[in-house]
């Protein structure tokens, strides 16, 4: 088996990456390495914000388009956004333009600006015990008590469109768990 249907290589990935090079891209040098720059944090609980409810490809594709419109997820830069950067943010085809998201990322960041220690260091500290690969991507939770327990820890300090899902995809892409399943290639280099 050379990994998903379509793969133009011969590498065995995750089922999930499929054969568009936006993905293959992204699980081959980004999810599930370590991050560990508060702005770098920052700008991956954005895009898993702006991800629900939509496909992945979607928010991969804008990636650019939402660092420019964010300022480089800069946080104490958004968290001075004004009622005109949200305007302008509303009106920026380049991006998702939901006002509840657009929000949650400005309130965000002004709760990221509060939190003692910086927020990889709270981010890391839900960081569970290394457990098995799993064999296939049907054996991936979508949620796990970890997660659970940084979604509570987020919204007490002040963070929006944290939930427990969103949480635990914050840890996948960000290194916390290694989700890549056994015969990825990828697995053993994170």
């Amino acid at each position: 088996m050379t990994g998903s249907p379509g793969q133009a290589d011969a590498q065995r990935r995750c089922d999930w990456a499929g054969s568009a090079p936006d993905y293959i891209a992204y699980h081959d040098h980004e999810w599930g390495r370590r991050v560990l720059d508060d702005n770098a944090l920052f700008e991956r609980l954005t895009l898993e914000g702006f991800q629900s409810g939509l496909s992945w490809l979607t928010i991969l594709r804008k990636r650019e388009n939402f660092r420019a419109a964010f300022a480089g997820f800069d946080i104490a830069t958004v968290a001075a956004f004004t009622v005109d950067d949200r305007a302008r943010l509303l009106a920026d085809a380049g991006i998702v333009r939901n006002a509840a998201k657009i929000d949650a990322v400005i309130n965000n960041a002004s709760a990221a600006l509060e939190v003692e220690g910086g927020l990889a260091n709270l981010i890391w500290s839900f960081a569970p015990q290394t457990a098995p690969a799993p064999v296939t991507c049907s054996d991936i939770p979508a949620q796990t008590a970890e997660s659970r327990a940084l979604s509570k820890e987020l919204k007490r300090c002040g963070f929006v469109f944290v939930g427990p899902v969103t949480a635990y995809a914050l840890m996948q892409s960000t290194g916390l768990v290694n989700d890549h399943v056994q015969h990825c290639w990828v697995r053993e280099r994170v």
